[in-house]
């Protein structure tokens, strides 16, 4: 056996990109993605990502250049995915809740050659280019993606050179163009920057191998079915829609373009087109769980398979969700991961728990997916795995081969991820139980040393929850002058709800150990958010300084 190994035929480089090819056969007449009355199939949709390479080739985009999209969930968005990267070009799908400074940061940082924007979003483009600094790179080519059934509600007008249309530029491709294959499974596909909950995204560079993997590992540890009906409410921009843009592909399924998420809207969207799955970050199934009455309504219970994940799901959210007839899942993963490596896999005797025992469960984090190699909790003074006892927090650290290739022109930060210790370190607090399920408990910045006590944000965000009055809740330290730290709760109520911050502190003494009650209670209409769902606790951090130390309760 010696003689027998690696040759040719065997070591094709692995990419997502031919699931299109193969679905535009195999499943050629099935609907592959449908916007309002647009409706694409699988051999459509394939011809036009060729289409889309060509002409990315002919604009002089060759193996390598970075290619951005500033686009919501609509078909084009979609397209970019497989088109992009057939062109052997990087493609880079930015935020559209980002402000234009930091979308200058982006494309100058990335070296982007094209820039695929929709409408909404021209004036931001606009004042991001003119804050390019002078003398750099050649200013990024614009291309508009017209959607027709996209109502301007800008008066803002913008300065901005347009190359062309995006379906313009599709009519000058090839249907028939020999897409451009990767070198190596390693060859660089895609530039994401990490979500802007901190104040210095980076470049996570992940490659052909890793999402391959990960998209193929999506299905599997899902259990998604061959055409299946995939609701598109996460934002494909968020680590390229957790994989599923290349997995829809792979599994012939139709693909249901949300320009913004409404409650009322999804729910009508899944009655009319069948949905059977969608993604969900914590705060847009919190939206859904909570809509009105008239409109909190699915065809049938149990129908819509629900995948969470990104932030830490409040297992009051979970509940509220399942009973509205929703089956949730849940898993953990990073944009350094291309989407989920870590899910809470559920156990059937379980189903026979209470609600509410249920629902903490399915909050914890959970066992590795299969495609990952390890995971485990590591101490932060021994470097030595934490005991299975739930309550003594490390850091999460993950090995497997979706992991990203590293961080874009910044060696210092890949450096301090992935370690000559044979793992990337998340920078992620959690605990692993004695079943052997990880849990996080936070962020390690955003552990708050409370007089010797440390205390989990997240285990106090998700108890206050848990009071009926609740709608959003995001705990941080602040200043303390006996104990150095305090929880400090910044809290949004639900519509019509009623509670002031000496009610809710009382409330929290009885479902919580003291040391951790909240201190402070600030009451926000709305607390500030990526698009993604997670709380922008910087912002909020910022805020608790702001207020000086503490004394005592406060209200406010």
């Amino acid at each position: 056996m010696e003689k027998l190994g690696m040759n040719p035929v065997n070591s094709c480089p692995l990419t997502p990109l031919g699931f299109l090819e193969r679905a535009a056969t195999a499943f050629r007449g099935c609907r592959s993605v449908v916007y309002h009355d647009v409706v694409w199939t699988w051999s459509q949709t394939f011809r036009r990502c060729l289409r889309l390479a060509s002409a990315l080739v002919s604009l002089g985009v060759s193996r390598g250049d970075v290619v951005s999209a500033l686009l919501p969930n609509v078909p084009a968005m979609y397209e970019m995915h497989f088109g992009v990267p057939m062109s052997g070009a990087v493609l880079n799908t930015i935020n559209t809740s980002l402000d234009a400074r930091t979308v200058a940061v982006l494309l100058a940082h990335s070296g982007a050659k094209i820039v695929f924007a929709d409408p909404a979003f021209l004036p931001l483009l606009a004042d991001a280019l003119h804050l390019l600094p002078p003398g750099g790179q050649p200013t990024p080519r614009v291309i508009l993606v017209e959607d027709t059934y996209y109502e301007e509600e800008s008066t803002t007008t913008h300065e901005l050179a347009i190359l062309t249309t995006y379906e313009m530029l599709l009519e000058k491709g090839d249907p028939e163009f020999a897409w451009v294959r990767p070198a190596t499974e390693w060859d660089p596909m895609i530039l994401n920057y990490t979500s802007g909950t901190t104040s210095a995204p980076k470049g996570v560079v992940n490659c052909h191998r890793g999402i391959f993997l990960i998209t193929v590992n999506s299905l599997i540890d899902w259990a998604v079915p061959a055409r299946p009906t995939f609701l598109w409410t996460l934002p494909m921009f968020h680590a390229n829609g957790s994989s599923f843009p290349w997995g829809m592909a792979m599994v012939g399924g139709t693909n249901i373009c949300l320009r913004r998420v409404d409650a009322a809207e999804v729910y009508a969207t899944i009655a009319r087109n069948g949905v059977t799955h969608l993604c969900a970050s914590p705060m847009v199934l919190n939206v859904l769980a909570n809509a009105p009455e008239g409109v909190r309504r699915l065809p049938a219970a149990g129908n819509v398979r629900v995948l969470t994940g990104g932030a830490q799901p409040p297992a009051a959210v979970l509940e509220q969700a399942e009973a509205v007839g929703f089956q949730v899942s849940h898993g953990y993963g990073l944009s350094e991961t291309g989407g989920l490596v870590v899910s809470c896999v559920w156990k059937e005797e379980w189903n026979k728990l209470p609600a509410p025992e249920r629902a903490r469960l399915k909050a914890r984090q959970g066992v590795r997916t299969p495609v990952m190699a390890e995971a485990d909790i590591l101490h932060n003074e021994t470097g030595r795995s934490v005991p299975r006892d739930g309550s003594t927090m490390g850091e999460i650290v993950l090995r497997g081969s979706c992991v990203m290739l590293g961080y874009l022109n910044d060696d210092k930060a890949t450096e301090a991820a992935i370690r000559e210790d044979g793992w990337f370190h998340t920078g992620d607090i959690g605990v692993m139980h004695p079943d052997g399920y990880l849990e996080i408990r936070d962020r390690s910045k955003d552990v708050i040393v409370s007089g010797g006590d440390n205390i989990s944000s997240m285990e106090v965000e998700s108890a206050l929850y848990g009071h009926p009055a609740v709608n959003e809740a995001a705990v941080l330290a602040r200043p303390d002058e006996s104990l150095g730290e305090a929880p400090c709760a910044f809290v949004s109520l639900k519509e019509g709800s009623t509670v002031t911050a000496g009610e809710l502190i009382a409330w929290s003494r009885e479902c919580m150990p003291h040391f951790m009650v909240p201190k402070t209670v600030v009451f926000r209409a709305e607390l500030p958010k990526t698009s993604t769902g997670k709380m922008k606790k910087y912002v909020l951090r910022d805020l608790a300084n702001e207020m000086g130390p503490t004394r005592g309760s406060t209200e406010m």
